[in-house]
């Protein structure tokens, strides 16, 4: 009886220990990746779990600048004629002949436009001259016998009365002559206007004249950009009125781009009561001269600007350090440990690739530029100098095991702890 309980006895103490070892070759085992060799955990260990991490991306850095900016003041408007000359004609029911210039082109002061038929006024002109001369010959006459009386008033062989009109029949012959002169000139002044004359150097803008039409005194044929010079009239609030003074500067940006320099010419006295603006009126070069305005920049166009007043001191990051998100602008200023803190911060002027920042940043601080938009807060990253950022980052945007090169020194003091 206990022979048989012994035999069964020993195969279950066996299989008991058995599964103890078992145990514990598992706990070993799930244990010792964890072990740092000596065993305690504690700093150390904490540092080299943390250089075991892979960094998120390759970046680069740089510093805030300091930087001496405009101050602007932006504001849109229209662009138009500084003075737009309506030519007309002077002479009424005559047929226009010839037509010289068209829209867009240039003309001097005194050149002809066009040239109306002149042969109904030449022949006025001619009648003209004819009754001046024969109202010379008639004042001339008059003229001899009124001295012929003269002659004859100490004798008493004329009346007086005959003597009287003797002398006025020479005063009428002579305004008639007058009279006659008077009407050859308003003959030839019509001889004139068969020619229509540009009043001052300009660009043609607009063209009405057709040849062969019969025109009215009065009727526009032309109209003419004086001296080619255009102006912004910029629409300024009231609060910002104050701060623009005759001569000040500006920067007019047409709808295609292209930009031209001007100077504030004159600031108008009243504001809009419907809207609250004032008309500011800008100075552009003119088409005329050397350095004139761009092509492009047309009357009736609308353009927005930038007036100049000034200029300040601003802390610029690059415009690439810029990470919008949630409607805000962000910037990922570099840690002590290698990772990147998302600060929240205000953007003022721009100037090329460098934009003002307004909010204060910790002193000394990096802020990262290449692979800024890619990131998150908190992130590990990789530093590399600016000069190697575009390579860097090339390589960053698929991180292959090289990254982990930083963790190499950081494992070496465990090593000497052993």
């Amino acid at each position: 009886m206990s022979t048989t309980r012994r035999f069964h006895i020993r195969p279950v103490v066996l299989v008991i220990v058995l599964a103890v070892l078992a145990a514990a070759v598992a706990l070993f085992l799930l244990r010792k990746p964890q072990a740092p060799g000596d065993g305690a955990p504690g700093k150390a260990d904490g540092q080299k779990a943390a250089s075991q991490q892979r960094p998120a991306l390759t970046v680069s850095v740089a510093p805030p600048e300091d930087a001496e900016l405009t101050i602007t003041l932006p504001a849109n408007g229209n662009i138009a004629a500084w003075q737009e000359a309506s030519i007309g004609s002077e002479s009424s029911g005559l047929r226009l002949s010839e037509v010289r210039v068209n829209v867009g082109d240039r003309v001097r002061k005194g050149q002809v436009l066009a040239t109306f038929a002149p042969e109904s006024v030449n022949a006025d002109l001619a009648q003209a001259k004819a009754s001046l001369v024969e109202a010379q010959a008639t004042a001339a006459d008059a003229a001899a016998t009124a001295k012929r009386a003269r002659t004859l008033d100490a004798t008493g062989a004329l009346s007086q009365q005959q003597i009287n009109q003797y002398l006025t029949s020479e005063q009428t012959a002579k305004a008639r002559v007058e009279a006659a002169k008077a009407a050859l000139v308003a003959q030839q002044v019509r001889v004139g206007n068969t020619r229509v004359l540009a009043p001052d150097d300009g660009v043609i803008s607009a063209r009405t004249a057709t040849v062969g039409s019969v025109v009215q005194a009065g009727t526009e044929l032309f109209r003419l950009i004086r001296q080619g010079r255009l102006e912004w009239r910029a629409e300024v609030t009231a609060s910002e009125l104050g701060r623009l003074n005759v001569g000040t500067p500006a920067v007019v940006t047409g709808a295609s781009g292209a930009q031209a320099r001007g100077t504030v010419r004159s600031v108008a006295p009243t504001v809009d009561p419907q809207t609250r603006n004032a008309l500011v009126y800008v100075d552009l070069p003119g088409l005329l001269q050397a350095d004139a305005a761009p092509a492009s920049l047309k009357a009736g166009m609308f353009a927005s600007g930038v007036f100049e007043l000034g200029r300040s001191r601003a802390v610029t990051v690059p415009q690439q350090s810029i990470v919008p998100r949630d409607g805000f602008n962000n910037v990922l200023v570099l840690q002590p440990d290698q990772r990147v803190r998302l600060l929240k911060v205000e953007t003022g002027r721009r100037v090329g690739d460098r934009v003002e920042v307004t909010t204060p940043l910790p002193a000394g601080a990096q802020v990262v530029v290449q692979g800024a938009g890619f990131l998150n807060d908190g992130d590990l990253v990789r530093v590399v100098e600016p000069t190697a950022s575009a390579p860097a980052a090339a390589a960053g945007s698929t991180p292959p095991a090289a990254p982990q090169a930083p963790a190499k020194p950081a494992a070496a003091p465990a090593a000497k702890s052993n």
